[in-house]
């Protein structure tokens, strides 16, 4: 076999080894690189030359979504109304979590695999901070409300409307239950929401 054939088969048995990941982790099954070798009918030498362990899998999986959330929020940074681009962020972030399941499990883990996905989290930091700042000096949220509240809350979020719901609906739930924190989150005069962040829809 020639380097370009070896090379051809090593591309197609990674791509079979993520897509029968996806569809562990969607289903809710615990990741596991030998129960990933024998659904996807290959050695499990050959998932662990690709992935070394289950976590480097499981992070491959949340990388586009994670570029994707970062590259949104660089672009809410361009909002002229710090509210709502902030709003609009948690919203894109919900639905993010709820649609893809490997998002929620690397965003909880506590050390990464991959120094991809390291760098795609503090960018993610980064940028959520800027967007609650900009909120913050435009009153549009409570002055209590810090960048350490944001990713447990919308964890919070996403792990109510998977638990609670069927897949079908929970984007919209997910939603609802983010129009109703937000309730909280936003400064109140004579008990009333500010209107500057009033709609996150995106």
């Amino acid at each position: 076999m020639t380097s370009a054939h070896r090379r051809k088969d090593a591309a197609r048995n990674r791509e079979r080894i993520v897509a029968v990941a996806r569809e562990l982790v969607d289903e809710g099954a615990p990741l596991q690189l030998n129960d990933v070798a024998r659904r996807a009918g290959l050695g499990v030498g050959t998932v662990y030359r690709h992935f070394p362990t289950a976590e480097a899998l499981l992070e491959t999986l949340a990388t586009p979504g994670l570029e994707a959330l970062a590259a949104y929020g660089e672009r809410a940074l361009a909002d002229d109304d710090p509210g709502r681009a902030l709003a609009r962020f948690l919203r894109r972030t919900v639905e993010a979590q709820v649609t893809d399941a490997s998002l929620s499990r690397v965003t909880a883990m506590a050390a990464d695999a991959l120094p991809r996905t390291t760098e795609l989290k503090r960018t993610l930091a980064a940028v959520g901070g800027r967007l609650l700042d900009r909120a913050h000096a435009a009153g549009a949220v409570r002055p209590d409300l810090t960048g350490e509240d944001l990713v447990p809350l919308m964890c919070g979020i996403a792990y109510a409307a998977r638990v609670h719901v069927g897949p079908a609906d929970r984007v919209e739930t997910a939603r609802r239950y983010l129009t109703s924190l937000l309730e909280g989150l936003y400064p109140t005069t004579a008990g009333q929401r500010e209107p500057t962040a009033k709609d996150p829809s995106a």
